[in-house]
């Protein structure tokens, strides 16, 4: 699996480009991630933009990157509709409207989605920082973008904005220790291939700690 990271501002989520094809994540400067991807693809080659949650810094410039590209935007079910709300999206938090668009696909737990080259990408719905905040994993590399849902680090996503859940969390937490990641692509920060189970244990137990 070939992964290109971006990150086109201060403000933004990584952006993680897989095989060419498929975008997680966009963040808000859209120019700026659009020459990135432009250095590595002709824009018309991507295929799709997946959404780990409907934030503002991972989605604001989904909508102009698939109208340049003629990419499908996916997202998971249950937050599809807080794009459409300026608190749930967090938008008001970066000084903006909600981004407002209506996503093409709706994904749910345990989709699979085609990178070529045999590899998917295993939907892992993980609520608490949103409520259809998910995870993507891909098993023969066994790596994890984990969106906000957990960090390198032992780290963990937020709960205090609209929509998010503790307890989902921590459910979710548990949910991704019984994986086996090599490699951890986390919403923000480092990328680590370092005993990137062993911090998923930590987040979880983070997430114990302070969310009970």
């Amino acid at each position: 699996m070939q992964v290109k990271k971006f990150n086109a501002g201060l403000y933004d989520a990584e952006s993680y480009l897989i095989n060419g094809k498929v975008l997680i994540d966009t963040g808000i400067n859209t120019a700026a991630l659009l020459a990135e991807i432009e250095k590595n693809i002709p824009i018309d080659e991507l295929e799709l933009i997946v959404l780990t949650h409907c934030h503002f810094d991972h989605t604001a410039a989904a909508l102009e990157i698939a109208e340049k590209s003629g990419a499908k935007i996916a997202i998971h079910q249950d937050d599809a509709p807080l794009l459409k709300d300026d608190a749930a999206s967090a938008s008001t938090a970066f000084g903006y409207k909600s981004p407002g668009f209506e996503p093409d696909m709706l994904l749910k737990e345990g989709e699979k989605i085609e990178l070529g080259n045999e590899e998917t990408l295993e939907v892992i719905h993980t609520p608490g920082h949103t409520p259809g905040c998910i995870c993507l994993y891909e098993a023969t590399s066994k790596s994890l973008f984990s969106g906000d849902t957990v960090f390198t680090g032992g780290s963990i996503g937020r709960t205090d904005f609209k929509g998010g859940n503790r307890s989902d969390l921590i459910a979710s937490i548990e949910k991704l220790v019984q994986l086996d990641v090599e490699t951890m692509y986390p919403g923000h920060g480092m990328i680590s291939s370092e005993n990137a189970n062993m911090q998923i244990e930590q987040s979880l137990k983070m997430s114990r700690s302070i969310l009970l």
